[in-house]
């Protein structure tokens, strides 16, 4: 994601256009010119790199991003009402993710139906239209009423085509530790849980201090999410994970020890 040069564009020296120049231009694409077409493409281009970093843990080649994400934003330009009170970007954003997710998902090794894929690619498609006619996004209800189907049905056929992720991909990064996904999931079978019930752990506790001590039994006694635990003890969820970590990593400290 650090490279100059993707897809032969330079990308350090890419222009960026102002609100009032993007409108100026976009009127005059409506009136056939060609050339401002061009320049608003051009002026987009760090618009896409800023989207396509937001998958650079998928394993795919940057470049083939990059030409899909700028496949989205031509269709962003080309479809982009100037009488709706919606900055370009706002709209251009999910468009441009809306093209690589679905470049994703036809490249996903995980087999999925082909009426499912169908049905989930109508509702994407009626999604874009229903945003570009509202200037917001739509319910399910919305698009299921579009489709004359069930709100079931299409929550499935969406669910089906995402693409999985790994336990282990940041969520985010606090200044310090990242939050995993793993992080995020609530399970009273956790591997760290059956781990801390299979040991004589009441004397290493004695160690902790009495806020640690909560963090485990919330944690892997009772099944919470560090979000949860956060919540109920009152500090932020980074917080949590590294009082979590520190704990865990004690307590091995000393079972070792004996």
């Amino acid at each position: 994601m650090n490279k100059v040069e993707i897809c032969g564009v330079n990308t350090s020296k890419l222009p960026v256009l102002s609100n009032k120049k993007m409108r100026e231009l976009l009127r005059q694409m409506r009136q056939g010119d060609k050339s401002a077409r061009e320049q608003l493409v051009q002026g987009n281009l760090r618009l896409v790199l800023s989207v396509i970093q937001r998958f650079n843990n998928r394993g795919e080649y940057v470049d083939d991003l990059f030409q899909v994400g700028c496949i989205g934003l031509m269709k962003a330009i080309d479809n982009f009402d100037l009488s709706q009170n919606v900055k370009f970007s706002t709209y251009a954003v999910p468009m441009i993710i809306g093209e690589i997710r679905r470049y994703l998902r036809d490249n996903n090794p995980i087999r999925v139906s082909r009426s499912l894929r169908d049905v989930a690619y109508k509702a994407l498609q009626v999604r874009d239209t229903l945003v570009q006619k509202n200037g917001k996004e739509p319910s399910v209800a919305e698009i299921a009423a579009e489709l004359n189907m069930l709100q079931e049905e299409i929550v499935y056929a969406l669910d089906a085509i995402q693409e999985p992720i790994s336990l282990f991909e940041p969520m985010y990064h606090d200044g310090g530790d990242p939050i995993f996904v793993l992080d995020q999931i609530g399970d009273e079978k956790n591997q760290d849980s059956k781990w801390l019930e299979g040991i004589s752990i009441r004397e290493s506790l004695q160690h902790l201090s009495e806020r640690e001590k909560l963090i485990l039994t919330l944690r892997f006694y009772e099944g919470r999410t560090q979000m949860e635990v956060a919540e109920e003890i009152g500090i932020s969820q980074a917080q949590v994970s590294r009082l979590e970590k520190a704990a865990l990593k004690h307590i091995r400290r000393y079972i070792s020890q004996d």
